[in-house]
């Protein structure tokens, strides 16, 4: 080896510190200049994870060696690598097993007498994996000069630990960009809409209307019918689908961090303003601005949000300076807002500035047989996330899932259909002394959906189908639908509480509705809890 080669290779290898190249490019780049330097048939690098080394680049060795992990106490010749601060060359008659034996390219794939040394690399004093040459021929190391190969050994270690800083920096900067993007566009990201039945073809067709325009929208519905994603078809539908759709919960928004969160700050403008920061208005520029559950705002917040959807300008708090968006706002809230405007509880200038285009998502139990649409779609997801195949639904429970009334809508439904999935396999497990993730068909029936957590659903199931069945007869009695569906909710609620030892946030979660919702409903149904 010349001295011009070498300082050739060093500066290659030092010039490739700073270039931003992939990981296994650096790496491989990496073992061609030893190769060079150090003549070898084949070189790997290997980083040791907990108690196996996994190769990262490798040179004349077949390519299923890259999907190999070498346990280290299974291999003596990469322990002792392992072992010792110093290269460490084995012997052409060694007895040790070489981890290579069949994955050298050679004519019979078996490694025969040969010469083999390697040595470990250390990064900030902990090992971090080793470096292995092979050579066909008997004493290709012996002219080997140490101190060049100390020298390689070194710039080994600074491209592993520049490329682990790139690949730190790397993370993070995704890790920010996928919390932005979070950030951007939060909650499921599934945006079809399931379903066939005539009132959802209706509200299919409203929102391909409304979302060509840049009305805005006012998405309503109860808790848990997928207003989100409406306010996402709507988004998604538009001209302005390639640019953010910003979300935000108001109802999750403090009163006092509320203005800074929709509108910025500058830096000072409160305790705790370290710097600048621009609010989800400005974030949502040229795209979509969704305010979930719009009903829980402030009043002080409701009057700074009509101000900006009246003048299409925002103010950062602390700020004087006007500034200019192009955001397309769709609201959305199961309230009802002509009540809470009638109580002064919202504001009525407002109201009517984010009703222009109002879209109403309908109740599950309206939905038909949509629900059997939902709960194949919700079952294949849960086969996937489970890890099993063919979830099924018996004819029994198919005909308890129509005959609910929902109060919580597909969100109850999505609940109890993964209660009702980990029910079957764990009783599948029993069944067979073991849990079994992998049946060809795993059946729920009724006795899987009447989990605790779900407690009230049968005798619910069973209650909505006599007001089925026989509704001329049920009314027979003075009775009329307010009273009736007065009396279904009592009994569900009152199964729900004794499920759920009177814990009302358990028995909201159960039945899929708000803790706030429960509560008046408890109220208005003179339910008392001991």
């Amino acid at each position: 080896m010349t001295t011009p080669v070498f300082f050739s290779m060093l500066t290659s290898i030092v010039a490739d510190l700073s270039r931003d190249l992939p990981v296994n490019q650096r790496y491989q780049r990496l073992l061609e200049a030893i190769r060079q330097l150090f003549p070898c048939d084949a070189a790997a690098l290997l980083q040791l994870d907990d108690k196996h080394l996994t190769p990262l680049a490798i040179y004349g060795l077949s390519d299923d060696s890259m999907g190999r992990r070498f346990v280290v106490t299974e291999h003596p010749r990469l322990a002792r690598l392992l072992a010792s601060r110093e290269p460490v060359r084995f012997a052409a008659d060694s007895t040790l097993p070489d981890p290579y034996d069949g994955l050298v390219e050679t004519a019979d794939h078996q490694l025969h007498v040969h010469d083999c040394m390697g040595v470990s690399l250390y990064i900030d004093g902990r090992p971090w994996g080793v470096l292995t040459l092979d050579a066909l021929r008997p004493g290709s190391f012996d002219d080997i000069d140490s101190q060049q190969l100390r020298t390689f050994i070194s710039l080994t270690e600074a491209t592993v630990k520049a490329a682990a800083r790139m690949d730190a920096l790397q993370a993070i900067a995704l890790k920010e960009q996928q919390v932005s993007k979070a950030l951007l566009d939060e909650g499921d990201s599934r945006t079809e809409l399931i379903g066939e039945s005539a009132i959802m073809r209706r509200l299919k067709e409203e929102i391909a209307i409304v979302a060509q325009s840049h009305l805005t929208v006012l998405v309503l519905g109860e808790t848990g019918v997928g207003k989100e994603l409406v306010a996402r078809q709507v988004h998604y539908r538009s001209t302005r689908h390639d640019r953010p759709l910003v979300y935000v919960n108001c109802a999750a928004l403090p009163e006092t961090i509320a203005e800074s969160e929709l509108f910025g700050h500058i830096k000072g403008a409160f305790t705790g303003a370290g710097n600048d920061r621009a609010g989800k208005f400005e974030i949502a520029d040229g795209g979509t601005l969704f305010l979930d559950e719009v009903g829980e705002l402030p009043l002080s917040i409701q009057a700074k949000l009509l101000r900006a959807l009246q003048s299409g300008e925002i103010q950062r708090v602390g700020s004087d300076r006007h500034i200019e968006v192009d955001t397309r706002i769709v609201a959305a809230t199961n309230r009802d807002l002509t009540l809470e405007v009638n109580e002064g509880r919202f504001r009525a200038d407002l109201y009517h500035r984010l009703s222009v285009y109002p879209v109403i998502v309908p109740p599950l139990r309206e939905r038909e047989r949509d629900i059997l649409l939902l709960a194949g779609y919700l079952l294949e997801a849960n086969q996937h996330r489970l890890g099993v195949r063919g979830l099924r639904l018996g004819e029994d429970a198919r005909q308890i899932l129509l005959s609910y009334r929902w109060p919580g809508n597909v969100r109850e439904l999505e609940h109890l259909l993964s209660r009702a999935a980990l029910r079957a396999i764990s009783t599948q497990g029993r069944d067979q002394r073991t849990v079994t993730l992998n049946a060809n068909h795993l059946g729920l029936d009724s006795a899987d959906l009447a989990t605790p957590t779900s407690a009230g659903l049968p005798a619910a199931a069973a209650a909505a189908t006599e007001l089925n069945k026989r509704p001329g007869e049920l009314l027979s009695h003075d009775e009329t639908l307010k009273s009736l569906t007065d009396q279904f909710q009592q009994r569900l609620i009152n199964a729900a509480l004794s499920a759920n030892q009177n814990n009302q946030s358990a028995t909201a979660k159960a039945l899929g509705v708000d803790r706030s919702n429960l509560n008046r409903l408890l109220k208005r149904l003179a339910i008392k809890i001991e």
